[in-house]
């Protein structure tokens, strides 16, 4: 074990983040311990104790440590679309900052997140992506003035639930697809396929309603 006396308080950090990434990413967050990351980290469990004080504290970390920039990479692309944008360059501008992360071990973090209801709410719609969303639907309305704002928030509900899947089953995306996996293609791929799904034409509204 490396000594923790070698290391700055930022290093110790740093060093507790990027194992907690690396195995709540592989594992979970239910499968993976403190004891876990601290061994991964070689640093003791004080030491996570002094910087978050607890698992759920080290998880929120985690997540704003990667939400905020990613989410300020998308206010970026979306202002440097112009007004209004374009269907794909919403569609880009959402997408890109998490689908071309270069931070492997961030991807399949996230995407455990986002495909787990309780976790995405509470800990990540709710607190960072809230206001994401309200921006997003505005412009997708925009480049679609004939949507509805309930239409707009079902068609970026469905881009969302897109890009979760491919978050969620990066790390087996070359099994199933049975090649090695070009990020810059798939992302080529994707915003078609959604830009499509945007311009669709609105579904006739049904006789009656099914509530889940």
């Amino acid at each position: 074990m490396i000594s923790t006396e070698a290391l700055t308080p930022a290093d110790t950090k740093t060093r507790i983040l990027n194992s907690a990434e690396k195995l709540f990413g592989l594992n979970g967050f239910d499968a993976t311990s403190l004891r876990d990351i601290t061994a991964e980290a070689q640093v003791n469990l004080a030491a996570v104790n002094y910087h978050f004080q607890s698992k759920d504290s080290l998880i929120d970390a985690l997540i704003e440590r990667r939400i905020l920039p990613i989410n300020q990479r998308r206010f970026e692309l979306l202002d440097a679309a112009g007004h209004p944008p374009s269907v794909e360059q919403i569609v880009e501008a959402f997408l890109s900052p998490l689908l071309m992360l270069e931070v492997l071990p961030a991807v399949p973090l996230i995407g455990r997140v986002m495909s787990n209801p309780d976790q995405f709410f509470q800990r990540v719609f709710k607190k960072h992506l809230q206001h994401v969303a309200e921006r997003f639907s505005q412009a997708i309305r925009e480049a679609l003035p004939e949507l509805s704002a309930e239409e707009a928030f079902w068609r970026l509900f469905f881009m969302a639930g897109c890009m979760t899947q491919v978050l969620a089953l990066s790390s087996v995306l070359p099994l199933l697809s049975g090649q090695p996996v070009d990020r810059h293609a798939l992302m080529r791929r994707l915003v078609n396929f959604v830009a499509a799904g945007l311009r669709a034409p609105v579904a006739a509204a049904a006789p009656m309603r099914e509530e889940f």
